[in-house]
């Protein structure tokens, strides 16, 4: 008998000899309750406190966040971004129906095409599923709304984030994923992304970008 196999006879020794239908119903009892492990107080409060502390979670990674009053606003944001960064004023967006539908007039010179990155492509716009407040994280799901591509390809990652889709828990937010989606139901991706790209793998000094956008801006519409 090889180590491996000696190893593995002994998990199976301590394994308790459940029936195979007695095992798989527990394990589908535990799906089908969704059970919550701890979760930290930080983002636990209001809207104005989520808010808070996703822009505290954010910007402590590097990314940047600003507050608008009114949808009809991000536009001209956007402009202001891309000019302030020193980049073109060009953006690719998908066919989300509440981004299509913005007044994109407004950005003055800004032009807007719409579909996958490009590799020509400097700036991307997408309308984030969710936020998480504990961890100042953007939950995003893959399609044609918001393609994946916009999410990593282009050096820079604009993100509109309303303000009711901030939620204290990664939990809070998988609830509402399942509601959207249906149970057992999933979009073929769904990608949590806290901050521009980065590592430190290198002598534990932080360099930007490392397989992603380098920088990362957030727009929070209430």
């Amino acid at each position: 008998m090889s180590a491996r196999e000696a190893m593995l006879a002994r998990i199976r020794a301590k394994v308790a000899k459940e029936p195979d239908d007695v095992r798989r119903a527990v394990v589908a009892q535990r799906i089908a309750q969704h059970p919550r492990n701890l979760i930290p107080a930080r983002g636990i409060g209001d809207e104005a406190h989520r808010i808070n502390v996703f822009i505290e979670m954010m910007e402590a990674v590097g990314g940047s966040v600003e507050i608008l009053d009114h949808m009809e606003d991000v536009p001209q944001a956007v402009a202001d971004y891309l000019r302030n960064s020193n980049l073109p004023a060009h953006v690719r967006r998908g066919a989300d129906p509440v981004l299509a539908k913005l007044p994109w007039h407004r950005g003055g010179a800004l032009e807007v095409a719409e579909g996958r990155a490009q590799d020509s492509d400097r700036a991307s716009v997408t309308r984030a599923f969710a936020g998480v407040a504990e961890s100042g994280t953007i939950i995003q799901v893959s399609g044609a709304d918001n393609p994946t591509t916009l999410n990593f390809l282009p050096e820079v990652h604009i993100v509109v984030l309303e303000a009711s889709a901030i939620f204290a828990s990664y939990e809070e937010a998988w609830t509402k994923l399942r509601q959207a989606f249906g149970e057992g139901v999933m979009p073929r991706t769904v990608n949590m992304i806290s901050g521009p790209s980065r590592t430190g793998d290198i002598e534990q000094t932080i360099v930007r970008p490392a397989h992603g956008p380098k920088n990362m801006h957030v727009i929070i519409t209430r």
